[in-house]
């Protein structure tokens, strides 16, 4: 991903429906971790980009290490004043046992051994840590966006459960998200070329987010969206 198409992302992240939404999901599982006692505390950002969740991660209170692979991405993470550094997926420059809270949201996909990825984010995490974990749901949705994106795989809740056991992490919740504009994006994905990033009327997106926002209040989290959410713990 080029710097111009990072400067889109970090635009669209200030007030976009899906990101501002996406960080409401996330302010909300790290106010649960701080009514179990579980936090605030050390944190990695896995897969940063331009720094978006790692500066909730830091206002939330938790010390924040963020790490991409993108060299333009981490310069642009730091400008914006994120402790960023350059790193695979596969190989955080972490020492074991170090952070309480592994978050990788929309990183798994872009990783053919992910396995190897899930693997680093139990090694890093302290008994007791916990990982929040974000990837794209369902083959069926697959699309020209998903290749533009770098993504090798859509993910079904049965294997990402087995990602997650199998590097010895227990899952202790999985979700659906975005699943009511599911049949929408399905139908607006399949005809585009690639991926884009494009202003919208300020009416419309307030209406898509108050579609997904809809989602808190009724009873769809197991039915099938555009994204799997898990929170997952390593064992003490």
């Amino acid at each position: 991903m080029d710097t111009l198409e990072l400067r889109r992302i970090a635009e669209a992240q200030d007030d976009n429906w899906w990101y501002r939404e996406r960080r409401a999901v996330l302010t909300r599982e790290l106010n649960l971790l701080r009514t179990w006692g579980r936090g605030p505390g050390t944190a990695v950002d896995i897969g940063a980009g331009p720094g978006d969740t790692a500066r909730l991660l830091a206002r939330h209170g938790w010390r924040t290490t963020a790490v991409d692979l993108s060299y333009e991405a981490v310069e642009m993470a730091c400008a914006r004043g994120v402790d960023c550094r350059q790193a695979d997926a596969r190989w955080l420059p972490l020492p074991s046992g170090s952070v309480d809270l592994a978050l990788a949201w929309d990183v798994l996909a872009h990783i053919e051994d992910d396995d190897m990825a899930a693997a680093e984010i139990a090694r890093v995490l302290r008994p007791g840590g916990t990982a929040l974990v974000a990837v794209p749901c369902d083959m069926a949705l697959w699309s020209a966006r998903d290749l533009a994106l770098g993504r090798v795989r859509r993910y079904t809740r049965e294997g990402l459960a087995r990602l997650l056991n199998g590097a010895g992490l227990v899952v202790e919740r999985m979700w659906s998200w975005n699943v009511l504009l599911r049949p929408l994006a399905r139908w607006h994905r399949h005809r585009l070329n690639g991926w884009e990033i494009r202003p919208r009327p300020l009416l419309h997106d307030r209406l898509l987010g108050a579609v997904l926002a809809l989602e808190d209040l009724l009873p769809v989290r197991s039915w099938r969206g555009t994204t799997l959410l898990a929170r997952a713990r390593l064992p003490k």
